[in-house]
């Protein structure tokens, strides 16, 4: 019997749902990321991302690290082949079209973090004088980078500062800014986006001010738990565990583990990888930690970083012919991600997805004086921005992704090319490089679901016609 042309048109909008979403939204439940679709838990597998270090990236020169699609494939290619399932990308400009790399990234099933910030002046919070910096402008910018990268599925999420408060000395009045940052972020995506998108801070390793850093950005003022000042998950970076003496009680993640055990938002490693001693591949016995049975109450962590830059810490390096050679980081890395239980870093804790926040307290820190709630308004102009948006923003969305080889060599850690470096589309990326397949129509004769329904003919019009698009 032929299918009715319903059954054909509920099958087209399946297979297009599969081209456009390599991966599902992810939403914030408790200290959890979750799949909106399987409700599965999503740990954070990842890489920093910033081919070029901060000085590459230089505003209206039409570039940056998400802006050449040919080097984003070649990047996702080994990326997916590292087996990670998150970037997070650091400084973009919010005026270009990040099209293809954010839909190469999404076909082989990798996630991004995007930093709203840049290091340069006025695309961030100034730490010693916030509400110099707090204006329309830098407003501007910022939700800037929500309307470029909204309409991709797999934007994970949005870092609203890094590191602004850095020592115990700067604590001051940046903890409110942070706050209304947030705010102002979370507003704007409520009225201009189709999904929740969480917002985060990436806090400074600084233990003198970190258990009262997190504490401040997750607590609800007044109790109110959709209170959108307060932080959806917060990050750390985290350069603790160090050389491959290092344990899991000398590095001090057993006091981590503890301080954040109840957090009330999923807390991950937005930095980690110490590269001490100099000179030495990274062996990352760290991982197996991370994503143990005694860390499962964090979300998993960024490798800093992917690619070497003047700091050392590179997974592998880019020659100035845009060839890339593994690094013995880079193995060592991968084999850690093979022992990983993928069973365990994916399932969900019923008690972790339904803690509530904590009320703030209007008592001070005795130790750093975190205690001010009173969150700054926003500047003249701001609630027209968030009422109104931004004007002619460059708004992202999905392209189909019709080159899958790499066209530059790329070389191991030995000095050996790598053979047929390309990428391969999934639905979900996992670690050491695998995943599930994303379904692709089968060629004539192949027996599968498109060929037997009836709707093969229709279907393949419908694959043609995205091409062409």
């Amino acid at each position: 019997m032929m299918p009715s042309l319903f059954h054909c048109i509920a099958l087209l909008l399946a297979l297009f749902t599969t081209l456009a979403y390599a991966v599902h939204p992810v939403e914030v439940r408790g200290q959890d990321f979750v799949d909106t679709v399987t409700g599965k838990r999503v740990m954070v597998i990842g890489v920093d991302y910033q081919p070029g270090g901060q000085g590459a990236y230089k505003p209206q020169s039409g570039a940056d690290a998400l802006s050449n699609g040919t080097v984003c494939l070649r990047d996702a290619a080994l990326l997916q082949r590292l087996g990670i399932n998150t970037i997070r990308v650091y400084n973009v400009d919010p005026t270009i079209d990040h099209n293809e790399c954010a839909s190469i990234f999404n076909a082989v099933g990798i996630y991004m973090i995007i930093d709203v910030n840049s290091p340069l002046p006025g695309e961030s919070i100034n730490r010693a004088d916030p509400g110099s910096s707090y204006t329309t402008d830098y407003l501007t910018r910022v939700f800037g980078i929500v309307e470029n990268f909204k309409g991709f599925p797999n934007t994970l999420a949005f870092f609203s500062a890094n590191e602004v408060m850095n020592e115990i000395g700067n604590v001051g009045r940046n903890p409110q800014y942070i706050r209304a940052v947030q705010r102002d972020l979370k507003n704007y995506i409520a009225k201009h986006s189709t999904r929740t998108i969480p917002v985060g801070y990436s806090a400074a390793d600084v233990r003198e001010i970190l258990e009262d850093t997190w504490s401040y950005l997750q607590c609800a003022i007044d109790g109110d738990d959709k209170d959108a000042t307060r932080s959806d998950f917060f990050g750390l970076n985290s350069y603790s565990w160090c050389g491959d003496g290092a344990t899991y009680q000398t590095a001090g993640y057993d006091v981590l583990v503890s301080m954040f055990q109840n957090s009330s938002i999923p807390v991950l490693f937005s930095e980690y990888g110490c590269n001490k001693p100099e000179n030495v591949a990274r062996v990352f016995n760290e991982v197996t930690a991370l994503y143990g049975p005694d860390m499962t109450s964090l979300s998993g962590g960024l490798v800093y970083e992917y690619s070497q830059e003047e700091s050392d810490f590179g997974l592998v390096n880019i020659n100035e012919n845009t060839t890339v050679t593994l690094r013995k980081d880079y193995d060592n890395l991968q084999g850690q991600y093979n022992k990983l239980d993928l069973s365990l870093i994916q399932s969900t804790n019923a008690s972790a997805t339904q803690i509530n926040p904590p009320e703030c307290s209007a008592q001070p820190s005795a130790t750093t004086g975190f205690s001010a709630f009173t969150i700054p308004k926003l500047p003249d102009g701001g609630d027209d921005l968030i009422n109104n948006g931004i004007d002619n923003p460059t708004q992202g969305k999905l392209v189909p992704v019709t080159e899958t080889n790499v066209p530059m060599a790329a070389y191991g850690s030995t000095g050996e090319q790598i053979q047929n470096l390309a990428i391969r589309p999934l639905e979900t990326t996992s670690p050491s490089g695998t995943g599930s397949p994303a379904p692709t129509p089968s060629k004539k004769g192949g027996g599968s679901m498109l060929t037997t329904s009836g709707c093969g003919v229709a279907v393949a019009m419908f694959v043609t016609v995205l091409m062409i698009l």
